[in-house]
Parts: structure tokens; sequence; C-alpha cells
């Protein structure tokens, strides 16, 4: 009996699909946000669903360089099959804040090294490293905050984010926000932070949208919390 050929997607067919996609406008937007690509997110995510998870296109998908390429390995991938030292490359690799942001929360999140890496990565020297470790402990202080100093990160937000860079100083800003909403006792404090510190506070927000200002942002949740 003869056996039917599989069908196999390759890396270079992918990227030619990639290429296919660019859309100058599309870049322009991306480009004024530190996202060099141009493919819009709605077809890069039909074209992940075609395609499925697999695992063995990522590495090649990666290791191009192509940010359209990157995002769409994190869509395609399975988080339980890297290891703790591919992810922390990847982290290393990554800055691009989209390519970041989806590899911390679509795959590092899922990961089993999560933790590990958490603490690793939020005393890394790099500002970039850092605000990943940052942003995994802003998820701690919602789902799974015990064995958290709190009181300790609030020490270290009040006397480092002021003149954090950017990405660090975001990631740290959005912790403090979610200390106020999630701890009613540390509530008062974490407002106060914000208030002396005023970062973000002049930040341009659109109508109907959350200010990222911690007081304000803070203030807005625990009401929609709490109003029935």
């Amino acid at each position: 009996m003869t056996t039917p050929t599989q069908t196999t997607t390759t890396v270079a067919e992918v990227l030619a699909e990639l290429a296919a996609l660019e859309d100058p406008k599309a870049r322009a937007i991306n480009e004024r946000h530190g996202d060099d690509h141009g493919v819009n997110l709605g077809k890069l995510r039909a074209l992940a669903k075609r395609l499925k998870p697999q695992q063995e296109l990522v590495p090649g998908l990666w290791s191009s360089g192509n940010t359209a390429a990157r995002l769409l390995a994190l869509l395609m991938c399975r988080p339980k099959d890297f290891s703790l030292e591919e992810l922390d490359a990847m982290l290393r690799e990554s800055r691009v804040p989209k390519v970041q942001d989806w590899l911390v929360n679509y795959v590092v999140k899922k990961s089993r090294h999560v933790e590990q890496l958490r603490q690793e990565w939020f005393t890394d020297p790099d500002p970039v490293v850092a605000s990943a470790g940052w942003a995994l402990t802003s998820e701690r202080v919602v789902k799974s905050p015990d064995g958290l100093e709190l009181p300790a990160l609030l020490d270290t937000i009040e006397a480092h984010m002021k003149g954090a860079p950017e990405r660090l100083q975001w990631a740290m800003n959005h912790t403090l926000a979610q200390i106020g909403i999630e701890n009613a006792q540390l509530r008062a404090r974490a407002i106060g932070i914000g208030e002396r510190l005023e970062v973000l506070k002049d930040y341009p927000t659109p109508p109907n949208c959350t200010s990222p200002f911690a007081p304000l942002w803070i203030t807005e949740l625990v009401r929609r919390k709490e109003t029935p």
C-alpha cells in the first residue's frame, strides 16, 4: 500500500506569506509604538489559526529576526515545550515592545518556569528584562500574592520608579496600581506614592478609557469592583 505524502509547511513558505501581508500603512502606525512590522494583527492571528501549533517551525521563524515572524511563532508555539534557558534567551532578544509583551503574556505565563524567571528577571540590570519581571509580579499580585512582600515592593517603587527607563517605569506603575486595587490595607499608601511621584499624571487618555496615572487608575477600578 502506498503511504500518502504528508504536506508540510516550511519556514520559507511562512515568511513568504508574511511578506505578502505587509502593509505600509500598518507599518507606519506600528512604528509609532516601536513595533517594526506592517502585518495587520487580525490577519496574523488568522494565519496562526490556519497553520495551528507547529513547534517545529518556531525556531526558524524566531531566528529570522523578523518581528512579524516572531509574533507568529509566539501564537503557534507550545509554551510548555520551552526550557528556562530558551525563554530567557528569547526575552533578551525581544527588544520590540509587542514581541516582549506577547512572549511574556502568551508564553512565559503558561510555562512551568514562570516563577523562577520572574525572580531572575525582576532584579536584572537590563531595564527591558527587568520590566518583564515586574510584569510577572503584577500578575502574581492579582492571582497569587501569597509570599510576595507587598510593602517591600512599594518601597522599591517609591525609590526607583520616578527615574526608571520608560518600559520599566510602565511595568512598575502597573504593579503599583495592582497593589492598590487588590489590597485595601495598602491602598492609601499606593495612591500616596502615585500622587507624590506623578508618573504618567499627564499621559493623554482617550475618552472612556482609564488613565494609567496610578491614583486615578486605582480609584476607578476599585469603584467598578465595589459597584453592584
